[in-house]
């Protein structure tokens, strides 16, 4: 028996992960963390062989997750699954130490697949990320391009303010917040809010 634990901070997808991997008879799900911390947590008191960990989390997120679980559990195997196929979110992972990496929008089968050859031993990276990691090297670097009411957000987040004070300063609604900051997050190659106010005091669009 594979025992799955299950790490994202969106109920919907935990639920639609659940019912798939229920039908599984050699998988058994041992439990549920909406963050990085849980995850460490749950990991100190229960048996667990696969961490199903996505990358955007809040508390500590994936890549440091990912990194202290191979510290500090070594047996645990860590699979990412993410809606994110960037190339540095790919190597930093491969450099922390994930089995596997694989992409929300893949198949059940793809997703059973993986989880049961991280369990061997044996590294699952799905073909789009097999690609980004082919052609890391050769990529150029572009400079990032936002626009006028991605940079008004971002400087928004980074003077510390929530969603819900954001969306009526800007009178948007707070789902259009979120979009505009995982927009935030893709095009920045970042993985949460702390990442995103790093750069935007690196690049001077906030004073400390």
């Amino acid at each position: 028996m594979i025992n799955v634990l299950l790490a994202d901070d969106q109920r919907m997808f935990v639920e639609g992960m659940k019912a798939i991997l229920q039908q599984e008879k050699d998988i058994d799900i041992v439990g549920e963390a909406t963050n990085g911390d849980e995850v460490l947590a749950f990991l100190e008191k229960n048996p667990v062989d696969v961490v199903l960990l996505d990358i955007e989390m809040p508390e500590t997120d994936g890549i440091e997750a990912t990194r202290i679980i191979r510290k500090e559990h070594p047996l645990v195997k860590v699979l990412i699954l993410s809606m994110y196929n960037k190339k540095s979110f790919i190597l930093k992972l491969m450099q922390a130490g994930a089995s596997g990496y694989i992409l929300k929008e893949k198949s059940k089968e793809e997703l059973i697949a993986a989880i049961h050859n991280v369990y061997r031993g044996q590294p699952h990276f799905s073909l789009e990320v097999l690609s980004k990691i082919a052609g890391a090297n050769s990529e150029p670097d572009t400079e990032v391009q936002l626009t006028e009411r991605e940079l008004e957000v971002l400087c928004l987040i980074a003077e510390g303010k929530t969603t819900k004070e954001i969306a009526p300063m800007l009178n948007i609604a707070e789902a259009t917040v979120n979009t505009y900051r995982r927009n935030l997050l893709e095009k920045l190659e970042v993985s949460n809010d702390k990442h995103l106010v790093r750069y935007a005091i690196k690049h001077g669009l906030v004073e400390l």
